[in-house]
């Protein structure tokens, strides 16, 4: 039988926590503890993992997330009744585990294919594993070590809330995102828009209002969300007004400096041709102007979100994303106010993404994005 030879510095790491393991006694204090089964299934599959590292990288890197995630669903299994009784050898396995994890995602990194599609799934394949793996430690160590649970409960009870909450956090969303958040942030956007056109056309303004909106920008939120509330009410309509004023200043800076973006020979080039103004600004300044604005687009997306979430801490009907975590840890259910962050952080992210989407659309002659 050929010996174990591992390949990369990570498998070195994870054969040396192997041994280690060996002679730390038993993974958990309480009985029955893990079976012998188990215990052996996790060596196979990390000594595995280690052992197919030699073969080419797609084959090792399949291998590699197979024994990885293979052993650590066996000791989190193997877990299960066993919550707060682990000892250093369950924690030497896991991190054994995550530097054979650390040691897949490395290989696909190095990985070049040809074809568009498989390109496409390796940016989706690499953070997936990189984010599993956030959970997968948080798991493991808040039930290895017996964290309480009010102070951070595993994964799994959060996820467990959600699929039992889906009409509360429905209503929520429709709430804060499908209301405040949306409507604020195309006002707030737009309107900052339209300003920086003014400001770039009438130099006057553009003195004037950048370093008010300077100003403004600094004003905190807990400030300024009191106020919205005691001027336009407690339902989503004072929380839109929170994410205008978050929204309206990024965008009118971003875009201002955009339209400056452009070189003086590129003007002079319009000008020859007897170019005015507005075809200056729409064939030259404004696409110029583009990777600006869209930055500022991307910005605002999460402004918007933990705006109005702030906003609601302050006066909301009884609904809202920042209605329940604030009314949810005063009752100490810290399973929905984890999975109200979790659901406000998978929003955020897909507006950004979206935004970014559109992005690579309008903006494909941009290097950034020819590059990417």
């Amino acid at each position: 039988m050929a010996s174990i030879t591992p390949r990369s510095w990570q498998g070195f790491a994870a054969l040396a926590l192997l041994v280690g393991a060996l002679f730390s006694g038993p993974l958990v204090t309480a009985t029955p503890g893990y079976e012998i089964a188990t215990l052996a299934l996790i060596f196979i599959l990390l000594l595995f993992a280690i052992q197919m590292d030699r073969f080419p990288p797609a084959i090792a890197a399949t291998c590699l997330f197979i024994g990885a995630h293979g052993a650590v669903w066996a000791l989190l299994h193997g877990l299960a009744g066993n919550e707060g009784t682990a000892r250093i050898s369950f924690f030497l396995l896991l991190a054994a585990a995550w530097l054979l994890a650390w040691r897949c995602v490395a290989l696909l990194s190095s990985l070049r294919p040809t074809e568009k599609w498989a390109r496409a799934a390796l940016r989706l394949i690499i953070p997936a594993i990189f984010g599993a793996w956030v959970l997968i430690l948080w798991e493991a160590i808040t039930r290895g070590a017996g964290i309480p649970f009010i102070l951070l409960p595993p994964p799994s009870a959060v996820g467990a809330r959600i699929a039992n909450s889906l009409p509360i956090l429905a209503a929520d969303v429709r709430q804060t995102i499908f209301k405040a958040v949306i409507f604020g942030y195309v006002v707030g956007s737009g309107a900052g828009f339209l300003t920086a056109i003014l400001a770039d056309r009438v130099p006057f303004f553009r003195r004037g209002l950048l370093p008010i909106g300077n100003m403004v920008s600094a004003l905190p939120i807990i400030g300024v969300a009191p106020i919205m509330v005691m001027w336009f009410g407690f339902d989503w309509q004072s929380k839109a007004a929170v994410v205008i004023i978050m929204t309206f200043f990024p965008m009118l800076v971003n875009t201002v400096a955009g339209l400056a973006a452009s070189g003086h020979m590129e003007r002079d080039l319009m000008r020859t041709y007897a170019s005015g103004y507005w075809q200056t600004l729409f064939k030259l300044r404004l696409p110029a102007a583009a990777p600006f604005i869209f930055n500022a687009l991307k910005i605002n997306s999460t402004l918007a979100l933990i705006g109005a979430i702030v906003a609601e801490f302050f006066g909301t009907p009884v609904v809202g994303m920042g209605f329940r975590i604030s009314t949810e840890v005063g009752r100490m259910n810290i399973d929905m106010v984890w999975a109200e962050i979790a659901v406000a952080a998978l929003a955020g992210s897909v507006f950004y993404g979206v935004v970014a989407l559109f992005e690579r659309a309008v903006t494909f002659w941009h290097p950034s994005v020819r590059g990417g």
